[in-house]
């Protein structure tokens, strides 16, 4: 079964189908490209021409080079062309019907030694499998979009699949410059099977009109570093796709996360698919554009309706990263800051913290001197809460205990003047509690910052039910002067960002504890193929496995999912614990500081 798979062809010669053929082209494959539509193919070489002709203009490859790549790919618009070929890539639509016939059809025409390959994302590998008189060459072969720039493919196998054929097209990616990742045959594989439930969860809190769509993309990207937010994501990827792969995967799992979102089908049938139509989540110039234009759900800028309380003071209360971290922001920003914590020695070991990373900004350019020493002389370090009595902004930022933090509230109730903002920091508590703790809650807001907070520009802002519009107007505008990026959300467990980012997270310990995948094939997956900054074991390991753990209890109980209740290896893992960096060991082991 040997085979050397110099000839290669493509079947279907969409946006994809033509990513992969210049792949193998320029890689030096025989590219036989098929497709049954004439402007398909044409559109094909057009394309193929056009991003030779820009590698030569970046002296990338040569005149010579180009011509012999465009002599490589050959198109034509009957199936029997794929006769001659050593493996057979399908990139037709997600439709079981039409790819069976494909692969009925080619079993009359290729070699008993071919290797036929689909590029779904979505279907059963296995069933299109049985459907061909030798399942022992079907596997999958799945590029990512745009397949020039994409490194990862994943290589599915069946059960059905001969490990010599998974060898061949596991060498060819990697001759190809890709990273092969091998994965199992189920609905989405590792990447996408992590991302479209993330991206549901994503179209139902916009349905929800929890947080605008805005919000919502802006959050993901700041917050966790992703490219792209997941409304955006959606209508590149188009939002029928999002909602036939959602479909596949409810089929399988029954898992309500996969249950497809209803604004995923209402969009679908209206027409509204995202870029490709012009319209989405999101507005376009043009269909096929990516310039996104106002539309009646754009945010229009301008002045408040209500005006914010004025803030010349800042009381942050606490001693430990976070509120270091905070304090600086806002001495950096000319506000005069009160950092308070248990005691004068612990407040001036936080102040000692922010001088340490003061003067790491000043090495680096990023501050100068004269900035450096005007931030640390505007804050005040105190042992007690009782000099918050003149601050016109308090935040906190202790444990993540509700009565901790409702005791500490208490006290600020009583120490802080008439008219003071209060602002929890918390992620993942309901705000509302705390505000209930004083007899203010409508000066009570949530004021979510990311660590390490000098670096992280987002700011969740969470009103309760009871907070008053000045209160939300003063936060939003002192956002803005410490040049941090608000986003509004509600009073929920987990916000925006950890209620997208912990279940996602709790589907790949998933993965592992059912042997789907290892964890640095999961790894791999979600940053060559979502272009996640980390994967998802990597940032498990760093947050802290009973953060992580403490945060997804709090999903589970709020919203009562069972697809939410976390994976019995984080548990095990936390209980033994192996709690991730901190400790040395997590998911991984890592080296003690």
């Amino acid at each position: 079964m040997d085979t050397p798979l110099s000839t290669i062809a493509v079947v279907g010669l969409g946006t994809m189908g033509t990513g992969i053929a210049e792949v193998l082209a320029r890689a030096g494959h025989e590219v036989i490209g098929i497709d049954i539509s004439d402007a398909a193919a044409r559109q094909a070489v057009a394309a193929l021409e056009a991003s030779t002709a820009r590698a030569v203009r970046r002296e990338r490859i040569t005149e010579e080079e180009r011509s012999d790549v465009l002599a490589r790919f050959r198109t034509f618009a009957d199936l029997r062309a794929a006769a001659e070929a050593e493996l057979v890539i399908e990139v037709v639509p997600e439709s079981y019907e039409i790819k069976q016939q494909l692969f009925r059809e080619l079993d009359a025409i290729v070699s008993p030694t071919a290797i036929l390959a689909t590029g779904t994302n979505a279907l059963s590998v296995t069933r299109l499998a049985a459907e061909s008189l030798r399942p022992e060459r079907v596997l999958g072969l799945h590029f990512f979009n745009p397949a020039p720039a994409m490194k990862l493919v994943e290589v599915v196998s069946s059960v059905l699949t001969a490990p010599p054929a998974v060898e061949a097209v596991t060498a060819l990616a990697r001759s190809l410059g890709k990273e092969p990742v091998a994965v199992g045959d189920r609905p989405g594989f590792v990447a996408d099977g992590l991302l479209f439930g993330y991206l549901n969860q994503a179209a139902a809190m916009y349905e929800a009109n929890y947080a605008s769509r805005e919000d919502i993309d802006a959050a993901m990207k700041l917050g966790c570093g992703l490219p792209m937010g997941p409304l955006a994501l959606l209508d590149l990827i188009g939002v029928d796709t999002a909602r036939t792969v959602l479909e596949a995967m409810y089929s399988e799992s029954h898992d309500r996360l996969h249950a497809p979102a209803p604004v995923l089908r209402q969009l679908s049938e209206a027409g509204l698919t995202g870029r490709k139509s012009g319209r989405g989540f999101y507005t376009y110039q043009a269909a096929g554009s990516q310039t996104v234009v106002p539309d009646a759900l754009t945010p229009r800028d301008g002045q408040a309706a209500v005006a914010g309380r004025t803030v010349r003071s800042v009381g942050v209360a606490g001693s430990g990263t976070m509120a270091s971290g905070i304090a600086e922001v806002f001495a950096k920003a000319g506000y005069d800051v009160v950092l308070a914590a248990r005691g004068q020695e612990k407040a001036d070991t936080a102040k000692g913290r922010i001088a340490k990373s003061l003067e790491r900004s000043v090495t680096k350019g990023r501050l100068t001197a004269e900035a450096r020493d005007g931030a640390l002389a505007r804050i005040t370090a105190a042992g007690s809460l009782d000099a918050f009595a003149d601050v016109d902004l308090a935040v906190e930022a202790v444990a993540e205990d509700l009565s901790v933090k409702q005791q500490l509230f208490g006290t600020l109730d009583k120490v802080c003047k008439p008219g003071a903002v209060l602002a929890t920091t918390t992620s993942s508590l309901p705000v509302v509690a705390i505000a209930r703790a004083t007899s203010r809650p409508q000066d009570v807001i949530g004021m979510h910052f990311f660590n390490p907070a000098p670096a992280m520009k987002l700011v969740e802002v969470v009103r309760t039910v009871l907070t008053a519009d000045d209160v939300h107007a003063t936060v939003r505008e002192v956002c803005a002067e410490v040049r941090k990026h608000p986003v509004d959300c509600g009073d929920r467990a987990g916000f925006i960002v950890n209620a997208l980012l912990f279940p996602y997270l709790n589907n790949a310990i998933k993965m592992v504890e059912e042997h789907y995948a290892t964890l640095d094939d999961i790894d791999a997956a979600m940053k060559l193929g979502g272009g996640y900054p980390m994967g998802p074991f990597e940032l498990l390991d760093v947050v802290g496995l009973d953060v992580s753990l403490a945060i997804e209890k709090v999903l589970h109980s709020e919203f009562r999912d069972p697809g939410l209740a976390p994976a019995p290896l984080l548990e095990h893992l936390v209980a033994a614990g192996c709690l991730g960096r901190k400790t040395g060991r997590g998911f991984r082991e890592h080296a003690r500081r």
